[in-house]
C-alpha cells in the first residue's frame, strides 16, 4: 500500500533533476530588492529590472521558456547578451546567475558604469565551466567536432559548448540535466557574448550538492528513480526518562514551598504540623531498630542469593 503523501516536502539531491517548484521565488531572491514589474497582458507575468533597466529578468509563467534573462549598456539598447531557462530548470540554478548578476550589478557604481555583467567572454572554454570540472564531471570524447561536452558522473546532466565560428546572438553554451523528454530535461542556454563568470556562476550553482525542497508531487516519475528523496517531517519527539527518588524528592518540597508561599499557615497550624513531623520520626526510628536488633537477620539482596546458590 502506498502511503506516499503527493504534498509531503522532500529533500531532492542531485539539485540539478528536482524540476521547478512552479514559482521561481528562489531565481527572484537575490534581485528581491529591484523593481518589479507585473504585467497582466502578453507572455511575460513578470519582469524584474536593475533600477537603471540595463539587466532584464523576465518570467515567463506558462511558457517552455521560463526564464529570459539580457544584459545591455543602457535601457535601449539591444541586449549585449541574452540566457534562456526552461520550465524544467530549477529555480535554485536560476538564482546562480541572478546572484551573479545582483553582485556585479552592485559594483557597477564605483566603475566607469558599465559594469562587469557586460564584459566579454573569456578566449577559453575551460573558464566558463570550471566549476563543473573541480567536481568531478568530465569530458565526453564522442562529442562533435568544434564542440566539448562536459558530463556529470552520474550521466544524468551535462554541458555543451559550441566552439564554432558564429554571430553575437548564437547559442554557444547549454547546460542540460535530466533524461530527454518535454517534462523531463531541464537547460539554460546562453549566447555567444555571455562573460563567461556568469556562465560559471550558474554552473557552480548546478553543481552544488545541496539538496532543494520540493513537494513530491512536483518530482516527474520518469526522474523519481535517478534522485534521492529525504522526507522532511516534525522532529522525532524526545522520550522523557523516567523520574530519579532526588528527583521526587525535589519535587515534593517545591510543590511545598510553593503551597506554603500560597496558603500562608497559622501558628496553631504550624505547632500541629511540627508534632505530626515529630510522630512520624519516632514511628520511623522504632522500625528501624527492631529490623537490626540482635536475633534479627535482614533478607539477603537479590544478587547475594544468586551467588550462593
Amino acid at each position: 500500500m502506498n502511503t506516499q503523501q503527493p504534498y509531503e516536502e522532500v529533500l531532492v539531491s542531485p539539485r540539478y533533476l528536482a524540476g521547478s517548484d512552479m514559482t521561481g521565488d528562489a531565481g527572484f531572491a537575490p534581485v528581491a530588492h529591484w523593481p518589479h514589474h507585473y504585467l497582466d497582458e502578453g507572455p511575460c507575468q513578470l519582469l524584474v529590472t536593475s533600477p537603471d533597466q540595463r539587466i532584464r529578468i523576465g518570467w515567463f509563467g506558462d511558457d517552455f521558456e521560463l526564464w529570459k534573462i539580457t544584459a545591455a549598456k543602457d535601457a535601449v539598447s539591444t541586449p549585449r547578451w541574452g540566457a534562456t531557462f526552461n520550465h524544467v530548470t530549477p529555480a535554485e540554478i536560476v538564482a546562480g546567475l541572478t546572484s551573479a548578476l545582483a553582485h556585479d550589478y552592485a559594483e557597477s557604481d564605483a566603475d566607469d558604469g558599465n559594469g562587469r555583467f557586460l564584459a566579454s567572454p573569456s578566449l577559453y572554454w575551460r573558464d566558463a565551466i570550471r566549476p563543473l570540472t573541480d567536481a568531478g564531471w568530465v569530458r565526453d570524447g564522442a562529442a562533435e567536432r568544434g564542440t566539448v561536452e562536459i558530463i556529470a558522473p552520474d550521466g544524468q546532466a551535462g554541458v555543451l559548448i559550441d566552439n564554432r565560428l558564429s554571430s553575437w546572438d548564437d547559442e554557444t553554451v547549454t547546460l542540460w540535466a535530466g533524461p530527454p523528454g518535454w517534462g523531463t530535461r531541464a537547460e539554460a542556454v546562453f549566447t555567444a557574448r555571455t562573460p563567461s563568470h556568469l556562465i560559471a556562476a550558474t554552473a557552480a550553482a548546478m553543481a552544488d550538492t545541496a539538496p532543494v525542497l520540493r513537494e513530491r508531487h512536483q518530482i516527474d516519475r520518469k526522474v523519481e528513480h535517478l534522485v534521492t528523496l529525504i522526507p522532511v517531517g516534525p522532529a522525532a519527539p524526545q522520550i522523557a526518562r523516567a523520574p530519579t527518588p532526588l528527583d521526587v524528592r525535589r519535587t515534593a518540597v517545591a510543590q511545598a514551598v510553593h503551597r506554603a508561599a500560597r496558603f500562608p499557615q497559622t501558628a496553631a497550624d504550624l505547632r500541629v504540623m511540627a508534632a505530626r513531623s515529630r510522630t512520624a520520626t519516632s514511628a520511623q526510628n522504632r522500625s528501624s531498630n527492631s529490623a537490626h536488633a540482635p536475633g534479627t537477620r535482614p533478607p539477603a539482596s537479590p544478587s547475594v542469593a544468586r551467588r550462593s546458590r
